[in-house]
Formats: structure tokens, sequence, C-alpha cells
């Protein structure tokens, strides 16, 4: 009960007189309860985890199509229906202590809409690049030569197998800004959920067959001279510390890829008007994230603060806990509206949008859609808001079709 409780946000570190990091405790303690076959069984988390543990297309798209277009739609539809009943739960939470009892459970489980409207493909059964066999590299051949600076884009789970969105829209800035975008070859998990889980030995497969591959992958493109690795997500970021890609592409780093179009000096000219809420586990490392999101999208930003509840599978492995730290949020996020509509910026009655940088606060922050004081909250991703607004609202087809056509390089490995 008590590893299950634990978001490992790691927030609990910095004012810990003692430097116990709570949420590590909390990883080996799971992986403590695996080894002894106590770790309690939750359908739906697991149904989550094997999709990030498959590397298959087929298994991928499966278990993807059961999801998104099954499962969401399924859990959206008993939200409407229970309406009154979930309402009554999220104003007055009941205790967490030892496994609620079923039909609670059940609405906690529907208490909040899960998003809608995902796209139906994943980003790489979009551009046709799901073979292992092969490294792609996305480059404008109008704009780039072999001489192109080049970056190593790795999308991780959540940008590219659910939020596919995510995935292209961090590609479709990265060809805005001129660059040539190498990929992983095939579907990877950078093996944080694993760890999270408490699936060490897992988790420790993953990470080597990948840093073995992304050898491979720099030798056989050792020309390209890769200094740059992107990420789009905050726990892939911190994992893939521990890849040691200094060894891999000598001299190179990791950056998200909001600093990085920071640094081309790629923008919204505008006042801004939009909430921003910080992941746990944040990937904005060079500066106060505050200060990057205010640089990109306008200085009229709030922060939101507090935990948005999902934290990787625990809002369907644990789905009281997340109500309870929803309850929190909730009050955070009209604290936070107040404070915008007050500068004039947002209008009193104006729907308002709520931007993030992590996939699994994507999805958390899409619940709290009808949870405003007045309109309608929107979440989305930073990079997303960008792309729409820089590229146009067709951003998503344009790319795919120029991607499509002459694009894309396909490198065995």
């Amino acid at each position: 009960d008590v590893a299950d409780h634990c978001t490992v946000c790691h927030k609990c570190l910095t004012p810990c007189p003692v430097k116990i990091d709570f949420g590590d405790v909390s990883m080996n303690m799971r992986n403590l309860l695996n080894k002894m076959g106590k770790k309690s069984f939750r359908p739906a988390g697991a149904a989550g985890m094997a999709m990030l543990n498959t590397n298959n297309p087929q298994t991928i798209k499966l278990i993807r199509t059961a999801l998104v277009d099954v499962a969401m739609p399924l859990q959206r539809v008993a939200n409407d229906v229970m309406k009154v009943v979930a309402r009554k739960q999220t104003s007055a939470p009941p205790a967490t202590v030892g496994k609620a009892p079923l039909k609670e459970e059940v609405i906690h489980f529907i208490n909040k809409k899960m998003p809608g409207g995902l796209p139906k493909k994943t980003a790489r059964a979009l551009l046709d690049i799901e073979d292992r066999d092969y490294v792609p590299i996305i480059r404008n051949p109008a704009v780039t030569t072999a001489e192109t600076e080049a970056v190593f884009y790795f999308p991780g789970c959540g940008s590219e197998r659910l939020f596919s969105q995510v995935g292209l829209a961090t590609q479709a800035m990265l060809w805005h800004a001129g660059v040539q975008t190498v990929l992983p070859p095939g579907y990877l998990c950078c093996g944080y959920p694993q760890r999270g889980a408490g699936q060490f030995d897992k988790a420790e497969k993953i990470i080597t067959d990948n840093r073995v591959l992304f050898h491979r992958v720099a030798n056989t493109l050792n020309y390209l001279d890769i200094k740059t690795v992107v990420v789009s997500c905050g726990t892939c970021y911190d994992q893939l510390q521990g890849y040691h890609f200094d060894k891999i592409f000598p001299g190179c780093r990791i950056i998200d890829i909001h600093e990085f179009l920071l640094e081309k000096g790629i923008k919204l000219e505008g006042a801004g008007g939009y909430l921003f809420h910080d992941p746990c586990h944040s990937p904005m490392k060079q500066q106060d994230p505050m200060k990057t999101v205010k640089a990109l999208v306008g200085d009229a930003v709030i922060k939101s603060e507090r935990c948005c509840g999902e934290s990787g599978t625990l809002a369907v492995s644990r789905p009281d806990i997340s109500t309870q730290v929803r309850f929190r949020k909730e009050e955070e996020m009209r604290k936070a509206e107040a404070t915008l509509r007050a500068t004039g910026v947002v209008g009193q009655q104006q729907d308002l949008k709520i931007l993030t940088s992590c996939p699994s606060c994507l999805q958390g922050l899409s619940r709290y859609g009808d949870d405003l004081q007045n309109g309608l909250l929107e979440a989305d991703y930073i990079v997303v808001e960008m792309a729409r607004k820089i590229l146009g609202a067709s951003w998503m087809e344009d790319y795919v079709a120029r991607a499509n056509a002459g694009g894309i390089e396909r490198v065995l490995v």
C-alpha cells in the first residue's frame, strides 16, 4: 500500500534533512514485491505496461487500438452516464488506505474523462518507418545537405506510441529548424516506466539492448557527426542520462525540444495567455522552465502547481489515489485560472489552454476539462501549440506529406 501511493516525483528529496530519496526507495520496494510475488495485479496497469514492453509494430497496433479506439471512448461514455455520482466523489475523496470497494473503485476509474480525439496511428506508422533494420534520417531536401547539423531524436513511448502528435510536432519543428533528424530504428522505450514499476531486470535489459543498438547506429552514421540528442519527455531525459551518450556520440549533449527551439530563435509572437504545468520530471534543465516557456509563448503564462495525478500508470492502476491527488490539483488550477483571467489577456468566459512538456501529464491534464470556474480547459503540449501557430492548423498532414515525399532516408543498420 505504501509503495502504491508514491508517484515517484522525487520532490521529497529536497527538504529531506538526511537526503533520502523516497522515490528510489519506492521503486526498490516495488522491485522487492515483484520478486516476492506480492505486487498487486491491476489489469489496466498491466495493459499499459504491455504496450510499453513490446517493440513489435503489430502488437503495439493491436494494444493501441484496444486502448484508444475501445477502452478510452467507453470510459468517456461511462463518465457522461455517471457524472453526478462521480462529481460527488471528486468533491470529497474518500480515504485511500487499503483496497477500495469495487463499486467505489469503478467510480474512481471513470470520475474524470480520459483524452479523446487522439491520432489513429502512431507517428512511425504514419511515416512508414517501423522497420527495426533501418535508421530513418528525416530532412528537408530543399534546404539541407550532408553537412547540415544532425540531431538524434529519442521520442520515447508516450510521444510516439500514444500521443503521436507530440512526436510528429517535434519532428515537424526540427524540419522547420532546418536540421537533419535521426530517429532510432524501430519502437524503443527508455526503460524508466519499467524501473518505476519495480521491474528492474526488465529495465536493465531494455537499457543494455538500447545502448548496444545506439552504438551500432553511431558507427553506421559516424559521417553525420551528431552532437545533440533531443528528447520530448522528462522521464526519458532522466533515464538517458545513464546511457552515457557522450561515449556513443562523442561530445554530444541531451536537450529538451523546447530548449533546442529557443536556442534556434524559434518562438511564438504574442502575449501568451496560458496556464503551464511543469512536470515532476521536467525535461527543461538549462534554466528555470517558466523562463523557457515565457520566452517561447509569451509573458502571460501562469504556473499551475501540484501533481496532475496521472504519474504513468498510477491513474489506471490506483485510481483511488489519483482522485486524492487531483482534488488538490483542482484547487491550484482554479487559483491559477483566476490569476490569469485577472490579467485581462484571457476573457472571463473564454476557454483556457494549459500547456505541459510530459506525455503522461498531457493525459492527466486532459481530465480536468470541466473543472474550471469559467470556460473549458484544453490540455496540449508546448511544441504542438508552437507547430499549430507557426506551421498552420494542418501542420500534421503537411509534415507527413512532405516527409513521405522524399524527405526520409532509410539507412540499413
